[in-house]
């Protein structure tokens, strides 16, 4: 049985390896290592789901919310499997501050617990989303969280997402896709 990397390799990774502008952009070298590194944890969370041990401290779930929002977009680029997680995600991230567990994390920290919130196609959540992230302060992260609410306020879902989830898009959305720089 392989042995599973813990949750502070995930931390180290994300938070020390990388520099935050590798943290969003598309570079198949990057997916690439994290699908060699991480590959097999995310396939563990998804069939098995989170073990205990990773939601015993506040900064093993915030570990696990990585593994569950982020990987997957890097593992899984432009496949529907980027956002099978999403849901498992926001509810760890949920769960995790109810705990109020999230005031134990640093400011960076808290941006990636909340950002199943700024994925979520569902208008309620992503006002819940533009309250947390405006608690931060950041300005830059909140415009980004308010440009994801827009487009769900507008059409109820990602359109970038329709060809990878197999959705029609309506000629509103198609418009919109056609801008400079329209999805995340």
């Amino acid at each position: 049985m392989e042995t599973l990397p813990a949750p502070q390799v995930v931390l180290d990774f994300w938070f020390g390896e990388l520099q935050p502008g590798q943290w969003f952009i598309k570079d198949e070298a990057l997916d690439a290592t994290i699908r060699g590194r991480f590959g097999s944890l995310l396939d563990a969370f998804s069939s098995d789901g989170v073990p205990s041990s990773w939601l015993d401290t506040a900064r093993n779930r915030l570990a696990a919310v990585i593994v569950l929002d982020q990987f997957p977009r890097n593992i899984h680029r432009d496949r529907p499997e980027a956002f099978a997680t999403d849901a498992a995600a926001l509810a760890l991230a949920r769960e995790t501050l109810a705990l109020e567990l999230d005031r134990q994390l640093s400011e960076v920290e808290r941006k990636f617990l909340y950002m199943p919130y700024q994925h979520a196609e569902d208008a309620a959540v992503q006002a819940e989303c533009i309250a947390l992230f405006r608690e931060l302060g950041d300005e830059r992260t909140l415009a980004f969280a308010q440009a994801h609410k827009d487009v769900i306020d507008r059409f109820g879902r990602f359109p970038h997402r329709n060809a990878i989830l197999g959705r029609s898009s309506t000629a509103d959305e198609n418009d919109y896709l056609a801008q400079p720089d329209a999805g995340f």
